[in-house]
């Protein structure tokens, strides 16, 4: 998924973005509004992925665990999910961290 496809969908009002590092690396900086849902926790909390019609951009360090983490929504039928790739590509291509 390119970036400018994931700053459209950042951009719509419904969309929620989500920080699969581990809390450490979340506490140390992180982009402004994303959650904090470690990759170990993606599947014990896929009921709050379920939310009609948004959208939700997963990032992480590099995209690894972002990328598994939305291999794992996808399995449980997830389909409204993104890889935001790595926290510099968020910020490059559409946020700002605090």
């Amino acid at each position: 998924m390119n970036m400018q496809t994931i700053k459209n969908i950042a951009g719509k009002e419904n969309t929620v973005v989500i920080d699969v590092r581990d809390e450490w690396e979340y506490q140390e900086g992180h982009i402004d509004g994303a959650i904090n849902i470690p990759l170990h926790e993606i599947p014990a909390r896929i009921d709050q992925f379920k939310k009609p019609g948004g959208s939700f951009i997963l990032y992480c360090r590099s995209g690894n665990r972002s990328g598994t983490a939305v291999n794992l929504l996808k399995q449980a039928g997830i389909n409204n999910v993104y890889n935001g790739g790595g926290m510099s590509d968020m910020q490059k291509s559409i946020l700002k961290p605090i």
